[in-house]
């Protein structure tokens, strides 16, 4: 076998191609990660979800191991190793900011797959449905040991007049409201291969949108999708072709991992 690699895949849009729903990981990608596990590289999810709304897609995708909470959760061969939370004193203070200011918060205190907000204003803003909305009337961050993620209900760019927010990473993915959650996926892929006393420059990572930004770093070999955001494009060291396109079996062909 050849010196063992660390696979790490983005779901939306690398792994996983089509509608929210109908969603499918194309054959050739299957067929790709067989090869890279019967040749005894490490293959793991890399995803900014919670373990918790995670853990259900890790395993219909045939996966055992995962970076999760956009890098702060671990997960090896089946088991939560860890998930970090945010920083406490600096959500509290972003919470006490949007209660001064009027904006609409919800926050996830656990490892669940649901948001706590105060009042039924969030949903009534947002209308989402990425994840129940659970109304806990006078919901007081401070009832609970650790903060996982806040949301935030605005429109872009309200979120600047928010000062504690340009202190904690946040993301929008949705016009309606922003996420405020771990963003360096490279800190739990780093974590993972100190867990096995790997080498950093064996490491692999494949994705196509922003939050995959950091970790697209010159330690390892970076692969965006050929329907990657261009700012992807230009930190890949190499570009494949659209992930319903074999990007991922034609990227592990490009560099000898595989064969046909």
């Amino acid at each position: 076998m050849s010196k063992r690699k660390y696979f790490f895949f983005d779901i939306d849009g690398t792994l996983a191609v089509g509608t929210p729903g109908a969603q499918y990981i194309p054959a050739s990608t299957k067929l790709a990660i067989k090869k890279l596990e019967e040749q005894g590289h490490f293959v793991a999810i890399a995803t900014g979800r919670s373990y918790a709304m995670a853990k259900d897609h890790m395993k219909e995708l045939g996966f055992k191991n995962m970076v999760s909470d956009g890098g702060n959760g671990i997960t090896i061969d089946g088991q939560l190793l860890e998930v970090k939370p945010l920083d406490y004193d600096k959500c509290l203070a972003l919470i006490d900011e949007c209660k001064a200011k009027g904006y609409i918060w919800a926050i996830s205190p656990d490892n669940e797959t649901r948001r706590l907000a105060p009042d039924n204003r969030f949903y009534e803003f947002t209308h989402d449905l990425y994840m129940e909305t659970v109304i806990k009337e006078g919901l007081n961050p401070r009832d609970f040991d650790a903060i996982y993620k806040i949301y935030i209900a605005c429109y872009a760019p309200q979120e600047e007049n928010l000062e504690a927010l340009k202190e904690l990473p946040w993301c929008r993915f949705h016009k309606e409201y922003l996420f405020v959650e771990p963003a360096d996926k490279s800190v739990g892929i780093k974590a993972i291969v100190d867990h096995f006393g790997g080498d950093y420059q064996d490491v692999v990572v494949f994705g196509d949108e922003k939050n995959d930004l950091n970790m697209f770093i010159d330690e390892w070999t970076s692969i965006a999708m050929g329907n990657a955001i261009e700012a992807l494009k230009a930190k890949a060291s190499y570009v494949t072709t659209n992930a319903d396109q074999d990007g991922i079996y034609r990227a592990c062909l490009h560099y000898g991992w595989i064969k046909e």
